[in-house]
């Protein structure tokens, strides 16, 4: 073979070589039936990432993120900027104390602080996880050791926010930056409160039985969305109850209800069954995304669908065959955030996606 041929073939081998990799750095994360979805970027890699939430400017986000690879044995709070273009590297930091387990973080209007519940004054290290092999349910912890703080980005704790008995987590604040909705057990049950943004002033708004949590508000300030269980049977409420007893809560039937920011006029606005859970307003405030796996016997995979606040209108937008949830749009509507199990080379990875919303 002469030496011309060879620089011929090495030169085609090169450009198969290059056209490959250009090849594998275009894959789309996106499925085709995915509309709404432009631009999708995958953030995270590795672990378990989940629960992002825009900050008041569009452009930072906080999510938890465990890894035990980087020591990271479960959930604690990271803080980074979305990336303006495609070929941006996602960097984050550590924002929370490394100690404990934490959870539901959420920025504050002044963009210098954040409040997330965390264990770390119980101990310093992860609490322990629920045996299912003896419970032999899917149950969720809920640890009387969460509190709710604020904290720096610098992770310097600056307030506790809830300093009693019981589970205090899953705050959110409202985009008018006034107040805090949170879920907490102070009163035996798994209810809704509400407090000023510097903790004072405490409401409980709701009071029926069942788990009452992941509340969020509308663009406007003056409705709340959330996810309910609501036990009827007398075999369903003995379970209910000895669960709690033990800090668990099983999640597999939840559905989602609205109120006025005050809790009144609250009614249930899905009846599909299975676990309808992580919902939050659209930027109009006329439908909520949310997170289902209602089409599916089994209770697997996950996916996210609108729906209107009557309970019409029902649209799946995600359809990975694994787990798609905790979606969130930007505050001002451009972005669309959510969870997933996609490209995760087959594996259990969860990971943080990003992309511009299309209508």
């Amino acid at each position: 073979m002469t030496t011309t041929a060879s620089r011929r073939i090495f030169a085609a081998l090169l450009l198969l070589s290059s056209l490959s990799v250009k090849a594998q750095e275009k894959k789309e994360l996106a499925y085709p039936d995915e509309r709404h979805f432009k631009n999708l970027q995958q953030l995270t890699t590795g672990g378990d990432n989940a629960e992002a939430y825009f900050g008041f400017d569009n452009e930072h986000i906080t999510f938890q993120r465990t890894n035990p690879k980087e020591g990271l044995m479960c959930d604690q709070i990271f803080y980074g900027s979305i990336p303006k273009s495609a070929g941006e590297k996602f960097n984050y930091k550590l924002v929370s104390t490394g100690k404990g387990r934490t959870t539901c973080a959420y920025l504050m209007p002044d963009h210098k602080h954040f409040l997330y519940a965390s264990t770390h004054l119980a101990m310093d290290t992860c609490p322990p996880v629920p045996d299912r092999s003896v419970i032999k349910k899917y149950v969720w912890p809920i640890y009387d050791s969460y509190d709710i703080f604020i904290a720096d980005l610098k992770g310097n704790i600056t307030k506790r926010l809830t300093n009693t008995p019981g589970y205090d987590a899953e705050a959110t604040i409202s985009p008018k930056g006034d107040k805090i909705i949170f879920t907490s057990m102070r009163n035996g049950d798994i209810d809704i409160y509400t407090m000023d943004i510097d903790g004072n002033n405490v409401k409980q708004i709701t009071n029926t039985l069942g788990y009452d949590g992941g509340a969020c508000f509308s663009p406007d300030g003056k409705k709340i969305v959330w996810r309910a269980s609501r036990p009827q049977t007398p075999e369903e409420i003995k379970d209910y109850k000895d669960l709690l007893a033990q800090g668990l809560v099983m999640p597999t039937h939840m559905e989602l209800f609205i109120a006025n920011a005050d809790g009144s006029d609250a009614h249930q606005v899905t009846h599909l069954g299975k676990a309808n859970w992580a919902p939050a307003f659209t930027p109009d405030g006329k439908r909520l995304v949310f997170a289902s796996d209602y089409e599916y016997e089994r209770g697997f995979p996950f996916n996210l669908y609108l729906v209107n606040l009557d309970g019409t209108g029902l649209e799946r937008i995600s359809h990975d065959g694994s787990f798609d949830a905790f979606p969130m749009f930007s505050p001002d509507g451009k972005k669309f955030i959510f969870s997933s199990n996609r490209n995760n080379g087959g594996g259990h990875d969860t990971n943080v996606f990003v992309c511009d919303w299309v209508e």
